[in-house]
C-alpha cells in the first residue's frame, strides 16, 4: 500500500497567530472532497491511539515532502467536526519562515493529510468512505482538495487577507479552465 494525500482548504477553521502558531482542521468529517472520498468520524482514532501509546507524532511537512519538516503539531485529535490540529511553524527553518510569510499574505491556504487507507467502503459520491486510516503527516499545501474551507491568518485588518484569497481563487479557477481546454 502506498501513501495517499487528502487535501483540505480551510477558512476560519485554521488560524495563524504571531506568524508561527497555527490551529484548525486538517480534515472534515462527512464532506466529499474533489475525488469523491469522504472521511468518516473515528477514522483517525486507531492511529492517534497508537501514536500516543508509542510516543510518536504526526509530522508537519511542507507540500508532503518528507525532507522538508517545517514545524511540529503539538496537538492532533478528533472531535465531532473533524481532525483538529494545533502546532508551531518553526521559523528557524528556512522553509518554515517562508511558509509563515506565505500564509500571512494568503498565498498558501491549504492543509493536506498524508495517510494510508486501512479500511474503506464504496461511497455514493463515486469515491470511498474512509473508515480507518493510518495518519502519517499533515502538510501545508498550495492546492487542497476540499474547497469548502479556507485558511485565515489572524490580523487586525482582515480585508487585505480576504482580497488576496479572492485573487488566489481567481487564479486557481483560471488555471483549471486552461487545463481543461
Amino acid at each position: 500500500m502506498q501513501l495517499e494525500h487528502k487535501f483540505c482548504r480551510l477558512g476560519t477553521n485554521l488560524t495563524v497567530t504571531d506568524g508561527t502558531l497555527i490551529e484548525g482542521y486538517a480534515s472534515l468529517f462527512g464532506k466529499p472532497d474533489q475525488g469523491g472520498d469522504i472521511v468518516e468520524a473515528g477514522a483517525y482514532t486507531g492511529t492517534l491511539a497508537r501514536l500516543g501509546a508509542g510516543g510518536g507524532r504526526v509530522r508537519m511537512l511542507w507540500q508532503h515532502d518528507p525532507a522538508q519538516p517545517i514545524g511540529v503539531w503539538d496537538e492532533v485529535r478528533e472531535d465531532a467536526r473533524g481532525l483538529y490540529v494545533k502546532g508551531r511553524i518553526l521559523t528557524e527553518v528556512d522553509r518554515g519562515r517562508e511558509a509563515a510569510a506565505l500564509i500571512a499574505c494568503g498565498a498558501i491556504d491549504g492543509l493536506s493529510i498524508g495517510y494510508r487507507t486501512l479500511r474503506a467502503t464504496k461511497s455514493e459520491t463515486g469515491g470511498r468512505r474512509l473508515v480507518e486510516v493510518e495518519l502519517w503527516e499533515v502538510s501545508l499545501v498550495t492546492f487542497p482538495m476540499l474547497p469548502e474551507a479556507r485558511v485565515a491568518a489572524k490580523s487586525e485588518d482582515p480585508a487585505p487577507q480576504a482580497d488576496l484569497r479572492a485573487l488566489s481563487r481567481m487564479f486557481e479557477a483560471a488555471a483549471r479552465h486552461l487545463a481543461q481546454g
